[in-house]
């Protein structure tokens, strides 16, 4: 069980998405769950994603600046799955 930066709702960790910060400090999204690094996970729902963003928790669960592109992956992997 994993649990969303945004709404913290425990979830089983393949229903969440997996956001990876390496030791090189890069930020990507990890579909597979088995990339190294840190991880944070956020809920597939809009309403998360959008809160998310504006709140910023999660560039402060992985101490990096997410920038709009990793966001815009994350809008249209949150839609592919819905």
């Amino acid at each position: 069980m994993r649990k969303c930066v945004e709404c913290n709702e425990n979830r089983p960790k393949k229903e969440l998405i997996r956001m990876v910060k390496n030791k090189e400090g890069i930020l990507d999204v990890d579909l597979t769950g088995k990339m190294n690094g840190r991880g944070a996970y956020i809920c597939p729902k809009m309403e998360c994603l959008d809160k998310v963003k504006k709140s910023k928790r999660l560039s402060k669960a992985l101490e990096v600046e997410i920038t709009d592109d990793i966001y815009d992956k994350l809008y249209s992997i949150i839609e592919s799955k819905q």
